[in-house]
């Protein structure tokens, strides 16, 4: 008597190949949605967090040096509004003013960028305010913007304060 094997083919069938690739197709599309979320999250935890840095390195560094100057020379008056501050400490002139984009500091020791290179700032101004003999102070007010694109726009912070001469 012969003796009737059945074998099997071990492939996949069409049906079950395509089943399979559905499955990952949706697999792959949720991990790419995951991704993509985490990104964006991480661009847009980085720009707030240059904006802020930078924004606070700028008004600190003003208020270390505006608190120990002997004077303001530039805005002059009372009233006055420029894009420039000069300051005299222990006899050295100190200037704020924007290149560019870029908040700099000019000392006797060079020119600084106080801001990063991730960001800009716009809008700066130095407004004189106070009363005649009374103590020099200045009104200051910038924006600063962060060059990483998001879905969401550009981080953006306006800073307006009033530091005097102590």
């Amino acid at each position: 008597m012969i003796e009737m094997k059945h074998c099997k083919n071990k492939g996949f069938s069409l049906i079950e190949l395509l089943l399979y690739m559905g499955l990952f197709s949706i697999f792959l599309i949720t991990l790419t949605q995951i991704f993509s979320s985490a990104l964006e999250l991480k661009l847009e935890s980085e720009s707030t967090s240059t904006v802020q840095q930078d924004s606070r390195y700028i008004l600190e560094r003003l208020s270390y040096d505006i608190n120990r100057a002997d004077s303001i020379t530039t805005p002059a008056a009372i009233g006055t509004q420029e894009q420039l501050l000069s300051l005299v400490i222990s006899g050295q002139t100190y200037s704020y003013t924007l290149s560019g984009n870029t908040f700099t500091l000019t000392n006797p020791s060079g020119t600084f960028q106080l801001n990063g290179f991730n960001t800009r700032v716009t809008n700066l101004s130095f407004l004189r305010v106070g009363n005649s003999g009374g103590k020099n102070s200045v009104r200051i007010t910038y924006t600063i913007n962060s060059l990483t694109n998001q879905k969401k726009g550009v981080e953006t912070k306006t800073i307006q304060t009033t530091l005097g001469i102590r």
